[in-house]
């Protein structure tokens, strides 16, 4: 599956989640990551984002997709941090 994560957590945990999740996923601009993962993959991340944020105060979206080619991506402005695979 094909993931999209936004976050908007407090600045004492920002680090901590941006460090977890660049393990698993592509870092796209500040608090966006994207990237295929398993299913294993997928559980692995919501339970360490849970273990890392507080859930009172802190804000994590999760998109998810069968595949990347199920959306359309436009950029308005400079692309901060392109995704480009050479094979």
């Amino acid at each position: 599956m094909y993931i999209i994560i936004v976050y908007d957590v407090d600045v004492e945990r920002v680090s901590k989640v941006n460090k977890f999740l660049k393990a698993f996923l592509f870092w796209r601009q500040n608090s966006v990551f994207e990237g295929d993962v398993s299913i294993s993959q997928f559980e692995r991340i919501k339970s360490g984002i849970l273990d890392i944020i507080d859930k009172e105060v802190d804000s994590v979206l999760i998109y998810k997709l069968p595949t990347k080619k199920n959306f359309n991506l436009d950029v308005l402005g400079i692309e901060k941090n392109p995704i480009e695979r050479i094979l």
